[in-house]
């Protein structure tokens, strides 16, 4: 069969691949330590979980939900308002998503037309091309250097591209670099926006997982930030619900008034014992996002500080849950460190290349084993030799 053309730029993603991999290791009886795939191994709260639980035994909770109930909307308006100091309209300025990464594949269709330039971060998580390129766009990869803290300069944006630019997608603390922005980086770039009219859609995964005491808020926090721009949220990292597929669109109405037109013609809302478990998680006992961030924290000690004791140095990352670590001498390709990395020490990690042309060079750690096994992870990468590899 013929696929649509606009399958063309698409193979099989990186992680599904690293995956079959994984899987063909372990076939054949080898113990591999998987830190590639950031899939968070913290359960929920058990008050999250007895709120689907009860939700779900309610056999009316199995109809379709259609839209977002209003105590969903409420209670997210209302964590907003006492997480990131941003006041929102309910009804108007917040939209359910399936999992941030649904509305950020999606909302490029409510967007852009065919050939429209969107301007996306280099490196970058996959979906942020790959939403825009299936819908029709043209990218502009913009550098985020180790030079400029993995901040995008936006003075480096050529004039003409920031004139064609529809909008511009971004995400600090960064996914993966770990980067995070200071306020002066968003007051820039909310000037940038209304000067060029470019829409700004910010990721906003990470913020509960900062370390060294540093803090990061939100882009809606910003004068004016609702005006040119939207934000994506999600319940995956900070309350352990990555299955469960939670995730929200908030800020311009506008914005997220076309992400529902568009949701209400594609799926039938978010199921209803999901939601209840949303309005657990942001209205109930927060010790949960504290202990998440501690245990994030240790496992990114563990890490950095075993691969730097055994002679090859790792900073420490200010945020998230990933470490993003150059790849050793002589190594010049991260796919073929990773790939030798499995086979002679079975640690599973992510080549750089698979976030964007600037990735390559560099490999990232998601911290979603727990300490010992990240120690064992280190001990294994030390005995393999890999390190002492000459050119």
């Amino acid at each position: 069969m013929k696929l649509s053309k606009r399958m063309s730029p698409f193979g099989k993603g990186i992680f599904a691949r690293l995956a079959e991999l994984k899987q063909q290791k372990q076939q054949q009886g080898l113990d591999i330590i998987d830190l590639s795939i950031g899939a968070p191994n913290i359960a929920p709260p058990q008050h999250v979980i007895e709120a689907l639980c009860s939700s779900a035994a309610d056999k009316k909770n199995y109809l379709y939900a259609l839209q977002d109930q209003t105590a969903l909307l409420t209670a997210v308006s209302r964590w907003y308002q006492k997480r990131y100091k941003v006041a929102l309209d309910p009804e108007t300025q917040i939209c359910s998503l399936l999992g941030s990464q649904e509305g950020l594949a999606h909302i490029s269709l409510a967007l852009i037309d065919e050939g429209d330039l969107v301007l996306v971060p280099d490196p970058c998580y996959p979906v942020f091309a790959d939403g825009p390129r299936l819908a029709g766009a043209e990218i502009y990869y913009m550098p985020q250097k180790k030079e400029n803290q993995y901040l995008i300069d936006l003075t480096a944006i050529p004039e003409a591209i920031a004139r064609r630019a529809k909008f511009m997608i971004l995400s600090y603390p960064n996914n993966p670099t770990t980067a995070i922005a200071p306020d002066s980086f968003y007051r820039e770039l909310i000037a940038f926006a209304r000067k060029y009219a470019i829409l700004i859609l910010h990721d906003n995964a990470y913020s509960d997982l900062v370390f060294d005491n540093n803090f990061c808020g939100s882009f809606l926090s910003h004068p004016g930030a609702a005006d040119v721009g939207v934000e994506f949220n999600s319940l995956s990292k900070t309350y352990g619900l990555a299955g469960a597929r939670i995730g929200f669109c908030l800020g311009n109405p506008e914005v997220v008034a076309a992400l529902k037109t568009l949701k209400s013609n594609m799926d039938y809302g978010m199921f209803l014992p999901l939601q209840q478990a949303a309005i657990a998680a942001i209205t109930g006992e927060q010790a949960c996002v504290a202990a998440t961030q501690a245990a994030y924290q240790r496992r990114r000690n563990a890490l950095c500080d075993g691969f730097t004791a055994i002679g090859c140095q790792i900073d420490r990352p200010p945020a998230t849950m990933f470490v993003w670590a150059p790849i050793p001498a002589p190594y010049t390709d991260s796919e073929t460190f990773v790939l030798d990395l499995i086979d002679k020490a079975g640690v599973m990690v992510t080549p750089g290349k698979a976030f964007g042309p600037s990735g390559e060079g560099y490999v990232r750690f998601a911290l979603v084993q727990d300490e010992e096994r990240i120690q064992q992870a280190v001990k294994a990468v030390k005995h393999s030799g890999i390190l002492q590899q000459k050119n």
